[in-house]
């Protein structure tokens, strides 16, 4: 293949070829590098890969299936590694501020390796949370020929003859906290709920990331199924390999793959599945890359009119192992296709459209984990977007697994300055039946960072009072979250939104079908609260990467961003 590839129209033409590139050249001897190899496509093979958590441990070894493939397509791949955040440890302290800010320091990362070392095209694994849209936001912005791979999910682990996950661990501590669960029980739990290698097995913000990397057509079809610990995974690592240096000669870049329509793709996989309110922070993030306008409410419209059939944990009963043994992401896109809300026409990583893929496809919905399209488990997507008086730019709130009596909640107030205030009080049981717990300060730039909420929700529900009460920040919640509980109020209360000047007993109204959010203040009173208010509260992060990241980070409703985007490229690094 490498003779079909004209080099003097890559990247890596510069530290590879002409004489003044020698110096350049006796470093690759010095690797073990031969003159064909040199002078072949180079392709950075980047993973997430390290030692914080079972999410990330495999990537390692499914990088040099990747190599194997490229290799075969006659390229010479270069493996480095990023950072990772890994949610799950990082939840419920002061860990979870670094989270969302990784996955800018990971799509950085990525680039600055890629542009300092001149390589050709990418393939990219990744494991936890933020790592997969770090991943393919760094492949839309470099616009290189981009394959991205998951590192795949954990296996469930058994107890009692049933499934159980990690949620089930969060929700445990609450049942703990409420004297409902003993110690010896919480200790069997722990050891046997995460039993392998992979991310969190439910339709989480990784399965859900992952299930969008193939919709928007950055993943080959199906790679993103099968369990981390199965050595199957390799195929996939191989073929993505090879797929990249189709892609070279093709000089199908990223962009090609991301476009408007591929982003209306991937919304309708994380509606249908139940996918985490998380996607609807990533997808404008990864729009913004590309300069698609493409923000929160956008992603919302979508979730609204997406039928939600796919029964997937935290609403439903299955995890992504089980979505994989009923065929995977395709046979849920070619059931959304039957009642036309894909575009076939996106270009994937295949070098084929969607559309060519699907036809491929020899089974269809099981009728368990995947319901006929035209019987789902509900008419509207898993995840539905908010807007009123109390968020101007949106909110998001995750309803899969709800009852129809359960999408509109009104109460009384009860306010937070932060999260540990609010876990706290939860704790101690210091709220009332009815009530609108109210978690402020927690935005991008106000956290910083946007924490997830999990620890706060997981003891709610492990006290049974997950459907009595609702809850709402400008924070994020997690994949895991149940109950009504919304995220990304926007403005966040560092920026003098609304939710900056909520007080307790004001009486909140949340209405998922309608799509509301609202306090029952006049414009005149939110007005003379706006006046009164003293400013957002100070932080003790005044110097380093998240004050970094607070001064840079743009609002949720267009991704928590912390650059132009396309929109202010003045060049693209591909044609440098």
């Amino acid at each position: 293949m490498s003779s079909t590839v004209d080099k003097s129209k890559l990247p890596s033409r510069y530290v590879t070829e002409g004489p003044a590139r020698a110096p350049h050249r006796s470093y690759f001897y010095a690797m073990g590098l031969g003159d064909e190899e040199i002078h072949q496509p180079w392709v950075g093979v980047a993973t997430c890969w390290n030692e914080a958590a079972p999410c990330n441990i495999a990537l390692n070894r499914q990088a040099q299936a990747v190599k194997l493939g490229v290799k075969q397509g006659n390229g010479t791949p270069r493996e480095f590694t990023t950072i990772t955040v890994t949610d799950g440890i990082a939840m419920g302290h002061e860990g979870m501020r670094s989270s969302l800010a990784s996955r800018e320091a990971i799509a950085d990362t990525v680039e600055l390796t890629m542009r300092g070392h001149c390589y050709d095209a990418i393939v990219g694994l990744a494991g936890c949370d933020k790592s997969l849209p770090g991943m393919m936001m760094a492949m839309v912005r470099l616009n290189t020929p981009s394959v991205f791979i998951y590192g795949g999910s954990i296996l469930p682990g058994r107890l009692d003859g049933k499934d159980v996950t990690v949620q089930d661990v969060f929700e445990a501590v609450g049942q703990h906290q409420a004297g409902n669960l003993s110690d010896e029980a919480l200790a069997v739990l722990e050891r046997v709920a995460c039993p392998s290698a992979g991310a969190c097995g439910g339709q989480f913000t990784a399965n859900t990331m992952a299930c969008v990397s193939e919709a928007i057509g950055l993943a080959l079809p199906n790679s993103s199924g099968a369990p981390a610990p199965y050595e199957s995974r390799d195929q996939y690592g191989i073929a993505s390999g090879q797929a990249v240096m189709k892609l070279i000669e093709k000089n199908i870049r990223a962009r090609d793959i991301v476009t408007r329509k591929s982003l209306e793709n991937a919304a309708r996989i994380v509606a249908c599945t139940g996918g985490s309110t998380n996607a609807g922070l990533h997808l404008p993030a990864i729009a913004h890359e590309a300069g698609i306008e493409f923000d929160l409410k956008d992603v919302c419209e979508i979730f609204r009119d997406t039928p939600y059939f796919v029964d997937l944990k935290p609403g439903g009963q299955y995890v992504a192992k089980d979505l994989y043994e009923a065929g995977g992401v395709p046979v849920v896109m070619n059931e959304l296709r039957k009642v036309g809300l894909i575009h076939e026409d996106c270009m994937t990583a295949t070098g084929r459209t969607m559309g060519e893929e699907l036809d491929e496809l020899q089974h269809g919905a099981d009728g368990k984990v995947v319901h006929p399209v035209e019987t789902p488990i509900s008419t509207t997507g898993g995840v539905v977007g908010l807007e009123g008086n109390l968020a101007p730019e949106g909110a998001i709130v995750k309803i899969a697994g709800m009852t129809e009596d359960q999408l509109s909640f009104t109460g009384p107030a009860r306010v937070f300055e932060c999260e540990e205030e609010a876990f706290e009080a939860v704790k101690r049981r210091e709220y009332e039946e009815g009530e609108v717990i109210v978690i402020r300060n927690e935005g991008p730039a106000g956290g910083p960072g946007m924490r997830e909420m999990l620890a706060t929700t997981a003891a709610l529900s492990g006290q049974g009072m997950g459907k009595k009460v609702a809850l709402i920040t400008d924070g994020r919640f997690s994949g895991a979250t149940r109950g009504f509980c919304v995220g990304h109020v926007g403005p966040e209360a560092a920026h003098g939104g609304p939710i900056a000047l909520i007080q307790n007993g004001d009486v909140i109204t949340l209405d998922a079908t309608a799509g509301a959010i609202s306090v029952d203040l006049s414009d005149d009173e939110l007005a003379q609260r706006k006046a009164d208010w003293a400013g957002s509260r100070k932080t003790i992060y005044a110097s380093g990467a998240l004050w970094k990241y607070a001064q840079l980070v743009g609002g949720a409703k267009k991704g928590a961003v912390t650059h132009p985007g396309a929109e202010g490229e003045a060049h693209i690094y591909m044609d440098l």
